[in-house]
């Protein structure tokens, strides 16, 4: 696991599968989208990177998915929708291993990453997304989880 944000029931992670980087977003458990590099990570330092290019035009839409390993593109695919407020309730943002429930189906309770993850970064683009939830609706969403 590189990092891992949510669970099994909503979320998202980028991992290392069979040596390969691997992305998953799970909507609410219902379907996930996989998206797997074509080639293995050789051993050494090496930058690996995902991006999501969202649809826009409001809340849940889908968007493709880059992953790149040391800026070379190296796997795309998409994901056809995704979850419009938050993942998780009870769940964490980890890196270098999934410490709740795991996002994706294809690795278990041990998945911690066996070298180093030395930074992430994490960019929203530059966008306002003020406008796509209405006051009242943030209220509701923020009284919810206290």
């Amino acid at each position: 696991m590189l990092i891992a944000q949510g669970g099994a029931f909503a979320g998202w992670a980028l991992y290392l599968k069979d040596g390969k980087p691997k992305y998953c977003h799970n909507l609410a458990g219902l379907v996930r989208f996989y998206v797997e590099a074509e080639s293995v990570v050789p051993p050494g330092e090496h930058q690996v990177r995902m991006e999501f290019t969202y649809d826009g035009g409001g809340l849940g839409k889908g968007g493709d998915v880059t992953l790149y390993v040391d800026g070379k593109k190296v796997g795309e695919g998409r994901v056809e929708a995704t979850i419009p407020m938050i993942y998780s309730g009870d769940e964490t943002c980890d890196v270098g291993y999934d410490s709740g429930t795991p996002v994706a189906e294809d690795y278990g309770e041990d998945s911690h990453f066996n070298g180093a993850v030395r930074w992430v970064q994490l960019d929203a683009g530059l966008d306002d997304h003020d406008h796509l939830i209405t006051a009242e609706e943030r209220f509701r969403v923020a009284s919810a989880i206290q």
